[in-house]
């Protein structure tokens, strides 16, 4: 599409319109210019003279009268002989009938016998006798020709001026346009997205102007929080790494210089690279998960929650902890895989904070509590548990990635919840997950009605 092509288009159609507007306007004024001269002109004949015109005719077409006419008129008579002053007019079959029935003047356009238009009235003035009177029309035709040629001018100029200020709309209204499409050339040429254009009123320009910003700042923020996350990942990883490489190489010294290393220490450094791979292995896939939940969105669905809280109790058990569950049903719409792993999250967290101890998992109401009965959390470090690769300095000695929250809180927030953890009365913590939803899926609640 050719630069400025939206402002030609938009000048076209201004002018269009006016133009079309211009030239109803000039068809109507010349339609009721025509309409008024005519009714002029009918009034005119039906003057009260014109009845004395018409006795006058009468008395010149008897056989002794004799005399001239100032104006058109034709005698009409019930045998269909006609008498005139002035240039006969030509009887229609309209005029005739007038002749034995008496009633309104009969307005139409007629001629004479010499071609000439005229406007007649025929009017039943005695019995068995109609007169027909006439005017000519080329003043009146002459009238209306100059108006259509003063109208056609008038127009003329209303056209250029249509395009002048269509011209001048469209470079008023797509101003902001051309701002934004700058912006957005700009923002392809540097990638700089933190970019914005200024927002003046509330039309539909500004609501494009404000959901263009809007948008940068979510791409500026996404940009953001992947640099944040490849900066914290390369720093996280640089431990495992560094420690498997440490062993690895003390192995394969060993190996190359013979010297054999001692069968407990070989076994407890295998043991070793083997849980720094398990950690690493977490954290990459802990990894995996963040970038997926920032760049792709499964479709959420209606689903039953109390089932997903079930399977994540059931495999959370599977892994060793002690789980007590009381679970009522509630319906929300969600990610099932995303909110299972939300769930068993929690569960694992807590089973880690309480080694020996039961960890509590209850739902009511779309609140899921899970409770262990650990040491708890120091009020200063519960603001950062859901930070990612925060990790509480108690903890750095447990195993975990520190993404295990992160990863609760980003799941929680795609389904339009909210995910707190608070230290329980008692001891231990509790984290608490609220999840908008309903007591029995919409087809039940449907049906129920």
């Amino acid at each position: 599409m050719k630069r400025g092509s939206l402002r030609s288009r938009l000048t076209l159609l201004v002018t269009v319109a006016v133009a079309f507007a211009i030239a109803v306007c000039a068809g109507l004024s010349w339609f009721i210019v025509r309409d008024q001269l005519i009714k002029q002109l009918d009034q005119t004949i039906l003057e009260p003279e014109g009845k004395g015109d018409q006795a006058f005719l009468l008395d010149h077409c008897s056989p002794e009268g004799s005399s001239s006419f100032r104006d058109m008129a034709t005698l009409l008579r019930a045998d269909g002989s006609t008498c005139s002053l002035g240039s006969p007019i030509v009887p229609t079959e309209e005029d005739t009938k007038a002749v034995d029935h008496p009633g309104a003047p009969i307005f139409r356009y007629g001629v004479t016998r010499e071609g000439e238009a005229v406007r007649v009235v025929t009017l039943n003035f005695a019995p068995g006798v109609a007169v027909m009177e006439a005017r000519p029309l080329y003043h009146i035709q002459l009238t209306l020709r100059n108006t259509a040629l003063m109208l056609g001018v008038v127009a003329a100029f209303g056209v250029v001026g249509a395009a002048s200020a269509g011209l001048l709309i469209s470079r008023a209204a797509l101003r902001p346009v051309g701002r934004l499409t700058k912006a957005v050339e700009h923002i392809a040429q540097t990638e700089d997205l933190d970019t914005h254009i200024p927002v003046e009123g509330n039309d539909e320009i500004a609501r494009l102007s404000s959901s263009f910003n809007a948008m940068t700042t979510a791409l500026a923020g996404s940009r953001e929080r992947q640099k944040q996350l490849v900066a914290d990942a390369g720093h996280e990883l640089r431990t495992p790494l560094t420690t498997l490489r440490t062993n690895i190489d003390l192995l394969l010294r060993s190996e190359q210089t013979g010297r054999s290393l001692d069968p407990e220490a070989k076994k407890r450094l295998l043991t070793n690279v083997k849980a720094q791979f398990a950690e690493l292995s977490t954290l990459v896939a802990d990894l995996l998960q963040l970038a997926r939940g920032d760049t792709e969105h499964e479709p959420h669905v209606e689903l039953a929650f109390h089932e997903v809280v079930t399977a994540a109790v059931e495999r959370a058990r599977l892994r060793g902890a002690e789980v007590v569950s009381d679970l009522r049903p509630w319906y929300v719409v969600g990610s099932a895989t995303s909110l299972e792993r939300a769930v068993l999250n929690l569960i694992d967290n807590a089973a880690k904070f309480s080694p020996g101890g039961q960890v509590e998992v209850s739902l009511s109401h779309g609140r899921l509590s899970v409770r262990d009965h650990g040491p708890g959390l120091p009020e200063e470090e519960l603001p950062h548990v859901f930070e990612r690769f925060w990790r509480s300095p108690s903890a750095r000695g447990l195993p975990g990635s520190g993404l295990g929250l992160a990863i609760v809180a980003q799941a929680v927030a795609e389904a339009g919840g909210e995910v707190r953890l608070a230290n329980a009365p008692g001891g231990g913590a509790i984290a608490t997950m609220d999840l908008p939803g309903t007591l029995m899926r919409n087809s039940e609640s449907d049906k129920s009605r």
